[in-house]
């Protein structure tokens, strides 16, 4: 029964890892329960499945998906933040968190991820999390393409306002000879 149990628990973690895009591991020591509740909104609200397991589970769901770089952070309270949509909703919903609830605390934190195929330490997962969301990047990009376009449409607008405008004046001065 109770070996049962462990095998399920494990196949659910198994089933949440499977696909993510990225999953981050999550050292919550601290946080008392009004905050974890904040967190698991907040999580929840940006498409982020964000849960407590024992470490050994995590480790053997980890380790049948083929990812043993986390073994040896699988040490302590451990949370498991996995995202499917968004590679960076993780460790930047964690990083807004702590931004607004936590603000003279230096908890909850980072232990290691994967986001992509690229596995990052606690100080990448800082920086990762400091970038704006996606959508802020593209359009960021969709600016940059627009701007050349935008500036060649300035400069011919005023190359033809030039024109109109010495015409102008020409015509002004064989209406007054």
């Amino acid at each position: 029964m109770v070996q049962a149990y462990k095998q399920d628990a494990v196949k659910v973690i198994k089933d949440r890892l499977q696909n993510a895009k990225s999953i981050v591991l999550i050292d919550y020591k601290g946080i008392n329960i009004e905050e974890v509740d904040e967190l698991r909104n907040r999580m929840r609200n940006a498409n982020v499945d964000y849960f407590i397991s024992k470490n050994t589970f995590i480790k053997i769901a980890l380790n049948e998906l083929g990812i043993k770089e986390f073994d040896e952070h699988l040490k302590g309270p451990t949370a498991v933040a996995i995202s499917k949509v968004d590679e960076v909703a993780a460790a930047r919903e964690l990083a807004r968190f702590k931004k607004d609830i936590m603000t003279d605390k230096d908890f909850p934190k980072f232990k290691i991820g994967i986001v992509g195929k690229d596995l990052m330490d606690l100080v990448q997962l800082e920086k990762l999390a400091d970038l704006p969301s996606r959508e802020v990047l593209l359009s960021m990009i969709l600016q940059g393409f627009n701007a050349p376009i935008t500036g060649f449409v300035g400069a011919l607008s005023g190359i033809l306002r030039k024109f109109i405008y010495a015409i102008d004046t020409i015509a002004k001065e064989k209406e007054n000879k």
